[in-house]
């Protein structure tokens, strides 16, 4: 099965290089398309040159307002373009390893979404404080509690979706432009799809070369756009019995 691998990147000219090369090695179906946020550090010139070689990979060099929700967006709407059988999104940091991608693509084939979790057995985070592990728990019990999701890690940016699954969802309807991307379309997916979702264990690995963009302000504003999600939730509830 032909599968696109989208990495949004901003300033990620220390891990661009090694972590295409890795993802590249696991199997001969994986593509990757990279969706540059027009990084001044010059991680698109990188991917421009490996693409030049190679054209499992391609680059789009996004314009406008930066942002990991609209830049997510964009890579599944321009994988969707292609003739690709699966979906893959993860990081390019390395705190989602490349190892993994052989078993979502064979969970894929029974699954419309297989979920990389750190809360299953076999499942955990490494490199990171205690403080950032609890913080990381306490807000996925949140989105847990607040949105009914059937998963164990709810905010897990490393996941495989099948192309028709994606078919059908409206992108123009998402309204988040940062990380909680991925718990906005976990939303659409659950709220609106009748769909098999699998989850497998990861080891979530803090990133070693250069520099996270998450912050405090980041993960306020994710936990408050859970609310809109909530209320945009019971709405359809409330609808739908009318």
């Amino acid at each position: 099965m032909k599968t696109v691998v989208t990495l949004p990147t901003y300033n990620e000219a220390e891990n661009i290089e090694d972590i295409i090369r890795q993802i590249l090695c696991q199997d001969d179906s994986i593509y990757v398309l990279v969706i540059d946020d027009l990084s001044p550090d010059g991680t698109g010139e990188i991917v421009d040159k490996i693409a030049e070689q190679n054209p499992r990979v391609k680059i789009i060099h996004r314009k406008g307002k930066r942002g990991r929700g609209a830049a997510g967006i964009k890579g599944f709407v321009e994988a969707l373009k292609t003739d690709a059988d699966l979906i893959v999104e993860m990081d390019s940091d390395f705190s989602h390893n490349p190892k993994y991608l052989p078993d979502f693509i064979k969970y894929a084939q029974d699954y419309d979404v297989v979920i990389g979790s750190r809360f299953i057995k076999g499942g955990k985070e490494t490199g990171r404080s205690f403080l950032r592990v609890f913080v990381s728990i306490l807000a996925n019990t949140y989105i847990r509690l607040m949105l009914w999701f059937p998963v164990k890690d709810c905010s897990s940016g490393y996941r495989c979706f099948r192309s028709s699954l994606l078919r059908n969802i409206n992108f123009d309807r998402f309204i988040s432009t940062g990380p909680s991307i991925v718990s906005e379309l976990l939303f659409h997916i659950c709220v609106y799809n009748k769909v098999k979702i699998k989850e497998i264990p990861i080891v979530f690995e803090d990133r070693v070369k250069g520099e996270s963009k998450l912050h405090a302000g980041i993960l306020i504003q994710n936990l408050l756009f859970i609310v809109k999600l909530f209320l945009k939730k019971i709405d359809y509830k409330i609808r739908r019995n009318l």
